[in-house]
């Protein structure tokens, strides 16, 4: 067991490509803030996504769009300095990965600059690989996001599975070709998925894409019940911390209301 002289050993893009190597189930969630990052760290969790979904599940907003570069660098310092054993990723917002790719090397560095946070995920496959290969020539590991992606919605036209396999499997090699050491798929049919996989040989990080990929990420917010709205197909909720939540608040109310809260015992 981790003690304060003998920390747990940090998973790195290494540490990443063995497990794939060797067949190992990678596991990522996301996180947002330092409590959640830190349960979730001791709880052995292999990577941290510093999320844009911020936007949606903590922020209250529609889409992942209105997050800005400062607020994820906000976030990312509190799960950063929460995480002793996970590698923590951090989403380059919109419109940080789409427009010119110095401001995306500057983004991407003020991730290893201003956080505790390892690696960046950017949105795109094939029309990004010049901007991969430039953030990561610059000494920042990329994460590269096929399949659906949440901040191209307005041009998609909403979120929508995403069919074509040659496209997708092609993102995903250029990606890897640029030096993107792991490759996230969301929202696919679980063959494309594995077409994916087959093709690249760095780990595939799945969220809505079957079993056969490196490894899962999910929402926390939707495996522990703490949504507000609607739950996608592709989730599971492991826990009920809403309810539990609700029913602490009602608990609450009800004693402060009949004096039962502060009780002798919880004065000075």
């Amino acid at each position: 067991m981790a003690t304060e002289t003998n920390p747990p050993k940090r998973v790195t893009t290494r540490t990443l490509q063995k497990m794939r190597d060797r067949g190992e189930a990678i596991t990522m969630l996301t996180a947002y803030d330092f409590p959640t990052a830190k349960l979730l760290d001791e709880a052995g969790i292999d990577m941290l996504l510093v999320g844009d979904s911020l936007a949606m599940v903590v922020q209250g907003h529609d889409t992942t769009l209105p997050v800005t570069m400062d607020q994820m660098i906000y976030h990312a310092e509190m799960v950063g300095r929460a995480a002793q054993r996970a590698m923590v990723v951090v989403d380059l917002p919109f419109p940080e990965g789409q427009i010119e790719i110095t401001r995306s090397i500057e983004a991407s560095a003020r991730v290893l600059k201003e956080t505790r946070c390892h690696a960046v995920k950017l949105e795109g496959g094939a029309e990004q690989a010049g901007r991969i290969e430039a953030i990561v020539t610059a000494g920042v590991p990329v994460m590269a996001h096929v399949g659906l992606r949440p901040q191209n919605i307005h041009v998609d036209g909403g979120y929508r599975l995403q069919r074509d396999t040659e496209k997708l499997v092609n993102d995903a090699k250029a990606a890897e070709s640029a030096g993107a050491f792991a490759v996230l798929i969301e929202c696919v049919p679980a063959s494309v998925a594995t077409a994916i996989t087959e093709a690249v040989k760095v780990p595939t990080i799945g969220i809505g894409a079957g079993r056969d990929v490196s490894g899962q990420v999910l929402v926390t917010h939707d495996i522990v019940g703490l949504t507000s709205g609607y739950t996608p197909k592709f989730t599971r909720q492991f826990a009920d911390l809403g309810r539990g939540l609700k029913d602490a608040a009602d608990g609450y109310r009800e004693q402060v209301r009949s004096g039962g809260f502060p009780s002798d015992q919880e004065s000075f």
